[in-house]
């Protein structure tokens, strides 16, 4: 409708607070972004201007640039609302290689939520992995989840996204180059144990757990479960935090099959010409 704005994501396809900020801030200047489809290689503009957009959605495993060089306070200083989309996962420097040692992150989390406030950032635990490694007996990468759940709650966030994680073919070609490694599908019983474990240790810090497109397991959940499916980009809090009106129909960009509940959003980011350096196995 006139009446609403867009929401930018930024981004899914890579990460744009700890590796892009220049090259975005120089695209707000411009007033516009030029988005490629990663799919049919058609190109569209995005609108860039503040007249235009409600609310920027930023991605990150890493926003120490992003808070060091004060994107955030240019931003909202411009008129731009911001929500913070913040993986934080176990230390696993064989599942993420590229990332700040994990008390530099929860030291992240908490700045962001001094900074901008607790309702504006989800925690991500996201994937929830499986691998073995030189045929030793199966491991995971839920070491430190009370750890970063301690943090978090700290900080006064109240979310937790996760999801496992996908047998891509990508995924594979990258385990397949670490000798002796290999990532292990555990199966829907393991996956509910899981959850279920996840969803009493956040409660207990009273954070609330949610899903990400993982339809399947959502459906075998105990009735008594208040585990729900997420929505990583949810119209309707936007709405609430800063008024205005954005599109709320369900993104069809989205894996709506699988039961993501993402409302629509503009991804200015790009999966050719913005690398990520975490260089994450499972990515």
């Amino acid at each position: 409708t006139p009446s609403e704005k867009i929401v930018i994501a930024a981004s899914r396809r890579t990460d744009i607070p700890a590796f892009y900020m220049d090259w975005f801030m120089a695209r707000l200047a411009a007033g516009h972004f030029e988005v490629v489809n990663p799919y049919n290689g058609n190109m569209r503009r995005v609108p860039a201007g503040v007249d235009r957009v409600h609310i920027i959605v930023f991605w990150s495993k890493n926003f120490q640039p992003f808070l060091d060089n004060g994107y955030g306070e240019q931003l909202t200083a411009a008129g731009y609302h911001l929500f913070f989309n913040f993986t934080v996962n176990s230390e696993d420097r064989l599942l993420e290689p590229g990332l700040p040692p994990l008390d530099r992150r929860t030291a992240q989390l908490s700045a962001l939520a001094k900074r901008f406030g607790p309702r504006r950032i989800v925690w991500r635990f996201d994937p929830v992995c499986f691998y073995s490694l030189g045929g030793s007996k199966a491991r995971d990468n839920l070491g430190d989840l009370e750890r970063i759940a301690d943090a978090a709650a700290g900080a006064g966030v109240t979310t937790c996204i996760t999801s496992f994680m996908d047998f891509y073919r990508k995924i594979e070609r990258r385990a397949a180059a670490v000798p002796g490694f290999s990532f292990i599908d555990p199966g829907l019983a393991k996956r509910l144990e899981v959850i279920c474990r996840m969803e009493s240790i956040l409660a207990s810090r009273g954070i609330a757990l949610s899903t990400c497109c993982e339809k399947e397991l959502m459906a075998a959940l105990p009735p008594e479960s208040t585990v729900r499916p997420s929505s990583c980009v949810p119209g309707n809090l936007f709405m609430e935090l800063d008024g205005g009106a954005v599109p709320l129909g369900r993104d069809p960009g989205q894996r709506r099959a699988a039961g993501c509940g993402c409302t629509l959003s503009m991804d200015i980011g790009g999966y050719r010409g913005q690398a990520c350096f975490h260089d994450c196995l499972f990515w």
